[in-house]
Parts: structure tokens; sequence; C-alpha cells
């Protein structure tokens, strides 16, 4: 096996990989079924679901951006505060909406999965705080 110098290893860590790659699911599948919605009744749709569908529509752009960026713990950790703050809103939203009894089965879908979202996005807040700002340090040994 070659000795390498170590700075061949560039990506996000695994927790990270696997946390974004649900947030970004998650997202697909909030835009998807909004989306819907929104092709049913396009004349009468209200603030929340909008918002709901651009948050998802933004999440699934800029999280494949900071696939690219973020290879690092910190540098996705701005991406991640922000929003994991605008999914709690679309969180409360959606709850506000639909938890009631007369609610679709879609309707609870998509307040599972936008819980689902935001709570990966603040569990990615923490891990990011914890090893880009908490003294964790790197090496490029080879050991």
């Amino acid at each position: 096996m070659a000795r390498t110098n170590g700075t061949g290893r560039i990506g996000l860590a695994p927790f990270l990989v696997a946390s974004n790659l649900l947030v970004w699911i998650s997202a697909v599948i909030v835009m998807g079924i909004v989306s819907y919605f929104i092709s049913l009744n396009d004349r009468n749709v209200s603030g929340h679901i909008i918002y709901e569908e651009v948050i998802s529509v933004l999440t699934v752009a800029f999280l494949l951006l900071s696939f690219i960026l973020g290879s690092y713990p910190g540098y996705s950790l701005l991406f991640n505060i922000i929003f994991s703050y605008l999914w709690l809103v679309a969180v409360v939203f959606t709850a506000e909406d639909w938890s009631s009894d007369y609610a679709s089965a879609l309707d609870h879908t998509v307040e599972a999965f936008s819980f689902i979202a935001f709570f990966f996005l603040f569990f990615n807040v923490l891990y990011d705080w914890h090893f880009g700002f908490r003294g964790h340090v790197r090496t490029n040994a080879a050991v």
C-alpha cells in the first residue's frame, strides 16, 4: 500500500454525507408533493404552500452546491444554520395548516418530511459547530 501525504482525502464526513442525503431526499419529496398541491389548485394557493415550495426548491439546489463547497466541517455551517431556521418555519406552517383529523395522508407526509429536513439540518449545525469551532485538530499525518 502506498503512503500518501494525506492530501488525497477530501469530502464530507460520513455522518454529514448521510445527513445531507436525507435532507436532500426529504426536500425532493416535499417539493414534489407541494408542487402537486399547487397544480391541483393554482388559483387559490396560500402563502404557506408557496413558502414550503420555495424552501424545498432552494434546499435541493443549494445542497448540491454545499456538497461541492463543504469539503470540511465549518464551510457549510452558514448554509446549515440558514436552512435549518427556514425549515423550522416550514415545519410550523405545515403543523398549523395540516395537523388535523381532516388532513390527507399527503398533507401528513409533507409535515413529516419537513420535520426530517429540519431535524437533520439542525444536527448538521451541531456537528459543524463542534468540529469546526471547538478545537478539533485536523492533521495531514499518514498514520
